[in-house]
């Protein structure tokens, strides 16, 4: 029982670094699961003949 308490001691130095990666893996999820459903959004968005319209016209 004893020794399992001291297996589980993670020093400063470490416990940083694994809540960095942590924090790191989470924003990166993030970031790509938006990019993701901005591509699924763009693939299956239409432009309105307004807005079609308006660019030409600025160009």
């Amino acid at each position: 029982m004893l020794a399992k308490i001291f297996l589980m001691y993670v020093d400063p130095g470490s416990g940083s670094y694994l809540i960095q990666v942590i924090i790191a893996a989470i924003l990166g999820a993030l970031f790509y699961f938006k990019n993701l459903w901005w591509k699924v959004k763009a693939f299956f968005w239409k432009p309105k003949k307004e807005e079609a319209e308006g660019e030409d016209i600025a160009k």
